[in-house]
């Protein structure tokens, strides 16, 4: 249909919303409630233009024909600033111009310059191991809330209270750690204020790294290196694991370590777990266990899958567990002077430090912005660094570890080690190319000596309950809490969407194919651990520091 925008007469397509039509028309609005492939919930009222003089949220609203949307004018801009200081007035924060919060840039883009209502809300701090939510912050515009209940299908939080008494809360007013909350951090990501932040580790670190008595360790995740380069100015998707490594090393750490290589003992301790339960008939599916988000998932909502579950835990607890037994016998360090920091994509790996049952090594937890500010605060430029390389012995991995960061990754490597332990024959393609992509369930078969092995893949917390409901045709089944996987975690740099989840997933497959080793179970420092301490996968000692339970919690 054809509509007059801001005077032009233009060609539409009658089925998008006025904001999209606007995008496509490079106009841009300014919108804060609105979440990527959601229904637009129209709360915070910043999006307004005028279609035939009447104002009109355009996030919600589509145009009629000949419609004139005027998306400038004096009394859109004058009602987009009220609409901003009414939402300040919810909001105790302060804002500074380059903070990277999208209120405080919203404010800055629509030039106010004074806020004439003081902040009305007095409450506490709402505590959990991982995610800290400050409602003297929240403007009360919802896409907490979308994103827990639509996207994770958790509803651990939601509104309470009527009229100006409304505000976010975790389920019936109690605090995070009282609710079926899976500290995933997706709720982080979506806040436009910075009511919703992790716990934050740093100045823990900060101090273990000026004690001279201390040796401390730090170990990364596969999708911080295709993630970090973006706070620092660099596009999407940027690989820059040598980078990266320099910038730790100048901050003051004595060892930087690989998760990867933790992921490749993963793997040969769950294709082996696999492996047993095919010649012992089960049970089945057997469910992959390196996301603890999903984990706590399972543990409110669906209690009869705990059998099912693989009894690894993630990498960087395996490689937090040898860094304090095999690297520090090795070495001839006292357990008790090595600190080991990991960072991660995901909030929930700081609770699943705390979990009692980990009996974990792993001291602290630092998400990816949580190691970009300690690199800041260093004053250090990671993108003007040149590459060096991880520490030996626990710094050599494979692209099988690498790709555990996407969705379908963990599936993968596990499928190329399994498939060649059980048949002793080479792959003649490593890439499963059936798991892997942003579909929210994928699913393949691989034929393992004459029987098919069903597979599946799911992330995202709606997307597991779907493939929950026909968990009985697979065999073998990967959960990943957050969209895309690690990449999309709860702790990585925002904006976090779809085009740049889809990025960071092209750069994890990159530093895969660009690997000389991308099969777990070649790795030789693998080797090396199995010989020199571990014995082999699923030994006395191997079950004893790599291996876990989990247990029934309340789904309230």
């Amino acid at each position: 249909m054809k509509i007059t925008l801001n005077g032009n007469s233009v060609d539409v397509d009658p089925e998008k919303t006025i904001l999209d039509i606007c995008k496509d028309n490079g106009i841009e609005i300014p919108h804060l409630c609105l979440v990527e492939g959601l229904r637009p919930e129209a709360r915070c009222r910043i999006c307004l233009v005028e279609m035939n003089r009447k104002l009109v949220t355009s996030c919600s609203t589509y145009p009629s024909e000949n419609c004139s949307i005027e998306t400038d004018s004096d009394n859109v801009k004058k009602h987009r600033m009220i609409n901003a200081e009414l939402m300040l007035s919810e909001h105790a924060g302060t804002c500074s111009i380059d903070d990277p919060n999208d209120l405080c840039k919203l404010i800055n883009d629509l030039g106010m310059t004074r806020i004439r209502f003081d902040p009305i809300k007095k409450y506490k701090e709402d505590l959990s191991e991982s995610v800290i939510r400050d409602d003297n912050k929240c403007i009360n515009c919802g896409k907490c809330i979308q994103v827990c209940n639509e996207i994770m299908a958790v509803h651990a939080i939601d509104f309470a209270g009527r009229g100006h008494e409304q505000h976010v809360s975790p389920y019936n007013n109690h605090h995070l750690h009282d609710v079926a909350c899976i500290k995933c951090g997706q709720c982080i990501a979506a806040c436009p204020v910075g009511a919703i932040y992790e716990r934050e580790h740093l100045f823990e670190v900060m101090n273990a790294i000026k004690d001279k008595k201390k040796h401390v360790v730090v170990q990364t995740a596969p999708s911080v290196r295709v993630a970090i380069g973006e706070e620092f100015g660099m596009p999407a998707g940027s690989l820059v694991t040598g980078k990266m490594v320099a910038a730790l090393r100048r901050c003051g750490f004595d060892r930087i370590f690989d998760t990867n290589l933790g992921a490749d003992i993963t793997i040969m301790e769950e294709g082996t777990e696999f492996l047993h339960r095919l010649k012992n008939n089960g049970p089945f599916p057997m469910i992959t266990t390196c996301c603890p988000a999903w984990i706590k998932f399972l543990e409110h909502f669906e209690h009869g899958l705990i059998p099912n579950m693989s009894s690894c835990k993630s990498p960087h607890e395996m490689l937090g567990i040898l860094i304090k037994t095999y690297y520090a016998q090795k070495f001839d360090i006292p357990k008790k002077d090595i600190v080991v920091v990991s960072i991660m994509p995901c909030t929930a790996k700081k609770f699943e430090s705390t979990r009692p049952e980990m009996q974990s090594d792993v001291d602290y937890v630092l998400t990816t912005r949580e190691a970009a500010k300690l690199i800041r605060h260093c004053r250090i430029d990671l993108s003007k660094l040149d590459d060096e390389e991880f520490d030996k012995p626990l710094g050599i991995s494979t692209g099988a570890g690498a790709i555990f960061g996407a969705s379908g990754g963990v599936m993968e490597a596990a499928l190329r080690t399994t498939y060649e332990v059980a048949t002793n024959k080479k792959l003649s393609k490593v890439e499963f190319e059936q798991i892997r992509g942003m579909e929210g369930i994928k699913h393949g078969t691989v034929n393992i000596n004459g029987k098919d092995i069903r597979v599946a893949v799911a992330h995202g917390g709606a997307n597991i309950k779907k493939l929950i409901e026909k968990k009985d045709e697979y065999d073998f089944i990967e959960m990943m809490a957050c969209p895309g996987g690690c990449i999309g975690g709860g702790g990585q740099p925002w904006p976090t969407n779809k085009e740049i989840i889809q990025k960071r997933m092209d750069a994890i497959y990159r530093a895969d194919a660009g690997l000389p080793l991308r099969k777990s179970h070649e790795n030789p420092i693998v080797k090396q651990i199995y010989e020199e301490f571990l014995g082999h996968p699923l030994s006395h000692k191997s079950e004893e520091l790599l291996h876990t339970k989990y247990f029934k919690r309340s789904p309230f």
